[in-house]
This record gives structure tokens, sequence and C-alpha cells, in this order.
């Protein structure tokens, strides 16, 4: 009777001990190479045999451990309530990611919906993060920030519409983008104008500010702003389309140039004329924009690149004692188009 064969015993994980054993090197020097720790001067022969063994065997360096005894990772960590979507955030976001990359770093984006602050930060500070760069959806606190701190993280930075006392503070005023907005049409000699407000959550951290912004830019002159809470859907750009005149509004600025596109198209299928009856102005300077007819006027956002932030966490990562830093990162320039 034949008797089903046993199965091979897995095969054991290999340790940096096995690596140093093929390459004929010790344990620490293992360590120094994978690690690419600079401190110590290893030949490029003894470097490169190390290698070969690890990759021979399979092995990888275990991130716990070494996080242990370093008292935190190599990890940046990004987090986020809600993940804002489009074409600048996405650009942002690899940039960001390369630019860490070539720095020996990774970057980790942590979903924090629902969490209050302080609950937020201790479970940031859970994973040892290095460092922090925070974008203002979950607000950091004085406790927070000493805890991430306590925990390892040796930089704690925040890029948001206002500087956050304890980090260094990107700040990137989108007041700006709304009141450049408004003024490029009050100077088309636009009076009734309205502000799209999406209702996507976690973008009111830039909507609000942009409509505060255009508020800002008609006081005093008699014009008027009005909030236009709009879906990017095309049924609730019908619905703002279809009781656009009674609405009174000439000019609409429809915060990014997304919703402008979404906009525009559905006030020309509604026999709204652009820009003779309403004049449209978008934000962020897509090329899509530009494909359009009539040509997307557009506000041009000049803001922090992935690669000026990844320079700042290394910085401040190697220098934690170094001065706060706070910088006034945003600026804005009015592109006009047919649009407008």
């Amino acid at each position: 009777m034949s008797q089903t064969p046993k199965q091979s015993p897995e095969r054991p994980v290999p340790t940096s001990a096995d690596v140093a054993r093929l390459a004929g090197v010790s344990r620490a020097t293992v360590s120094y190479v994978l690690n690419n720790t600079s401190a110590v001067r290893i030949s490029e022969p003894t470097r490169r045999r190390v290698r070969e063994a690890a990759e021979e065997l399979g092995y990888v360096p275990h991130a716990a451990a070494r996080s242990l005894r370093a008292g935190h990772t190599r990890m940046v960590l990004l987090p986020t309530a809600h993940v804002p979507v489009g074409p600048l955030y996405s650009r942002f976001l690899n940039d960001l990611q390369w630019a860490m990359r070539r720095l020996d770093y990774t970057v980790v984006q942590y979903g924090s919906l629902g969490m209050g602050s302080d609950e937020a930060a201790r479970a940031w500070a859970e994973l040892r993060p290095v460092a922090v760069v925070s974008l203002g959806e979950t607000p950091l606190t004085e406790q927070g920030i000493a805890l991430l701190k306590r925990s390892g993280a040796k930089a704690v930075i925040s890029l948001g519409p206002q500087r956050v006392p304890g980090t260094h503070s990107l700040v990137m005023d989108q007041r700006k983008v709304g009141s450049c907005a408004v003024e490029h049409l009050l100077a088309r000699g636009r009076t009734a104008i309205g502000v799209v407000v999406p209702e996507e959550p976690g973008l009111d951290m830039f909507s609000g500010p942009r409509l505060e912004g255009a508020r800002r830019a008609v006081a005093g002159t008699g014009a008027r702003v009005e909030a236009l809470p709009l879906a990017y859907e095309e049924e609730s750009a019908a619905r703002l389309a279809a009781r656009w005149r009674d609405a009174g509004l000439d000019a609409v600025f429809a915060y990014n140039d997304e919703y402008a596109m979404l906009l525009m198209r559905a006030l020309q299928d509604a026999g709204v004329a652009v820009p003779d009856e309403t004049a449209v102005v978008g934000a962020d300077d897509l090329l899509l924009g530009r494909l359009l007819r009539p040509r997307l006027s557009t506000v041009a956002v000049d803001m922090v690149t992935g690669r000026h932030l990844a320079e700042l966490v290394d910085r401040v990562v190697r220098d934690p004692g170094g001065a706060v830093e706070q910088h006034d990162l945003m600026a804005a320039v009015a592109v006009p188009r047919d649009s407008s």
C-alpha cells in the first residue's frame, strides 16, 4: 500500500547570521551594509559580497527589530481622513514618494477617519514614524505633538491653511485662490458672483478659505458673492444650471478646474451662454481646461512641491533640535482665457 510522501519542512527564514556566514563577515558588517550606514567605512567588494549573499538567501532586514533598536522607523506618516482626489494631489503625492524614497524613507498614508485629535496622535505614535506630515484634516494638539515626539518622531510638519505651534509649518493660505479669482471677475465687470462649495467630504478645509477669500474680495465693492453647494456629479450640476437665471448670477468661481468644467458643460446644456451671460473661472490650471471651448479661465496656484517637502523632512529628521520653521508657500495668479 502506497503511502503519501511526507511534506518537506518549510524552509527556515534566513537571518543576518546566515548572511554573515555566507559572506564571511560579521553580523555587524551585514547590518551596516544592508542599512546603508555611512558612519562606518566598508570596502565596496565587501558591500557587494554581503548584498550578493543576502540576495542568494532571500534575506530582508526585519523592519520591526530595526525600529526597536533605533527607537523609530524610516517611515514618514501621511495621515488622511479623506484622500483628496485630482491631478494636482496625485502629482504632489507621487513627487513626495519618489523624493522620500531617494532619501531612504517610506511614505505611508494612514486613514484617520472618525478619529479625534489625541486619539489619532496615539494611533500614529504606535507605528513609531520618524516623521509625521499633517495635511490639517485631523488637527494637531500640543499634547498630540508632544506624544509623537516622545514616541520617536523627529519631525512633525503641518501642511495647511494656518500655522500649528510646535510644528514646522508650511502655510498654504487658500484664501488667496478665492480672492484672486473674484478680483479677476470684478475687473471684468461682474457683480453677482457664485462660488462653488463642493459637497464631497474632506474638501471643506480648502473650499471654506477659498469662499472666505472671495467674500473679502467683494467687500466694499457693491458686488455680491453667493455660495453654491455642488456635488461632483452631472445631475447636481444640471440642477444648479436649471435655476441659474433665477439666481441672477453673472459669474462663477467654481472652486477648481474640475468643478468648473463640470458646471460649464451643464450651463451650456441649459442654454446659458459662457461667457456672455456667465463668466466661469476655475483653479489649478489643468491642461484639459485649455482644450475646452471656450478655453477655461483659471487661477494658477504655486504650492509646495513634493521634493521641497521631502528635503524639509530629511533636514528636520537630521537636526530635530533646530529652529522651528514657518513658511508661507502659496501664491495665486489669475490666468484669463475665453470663459471669462
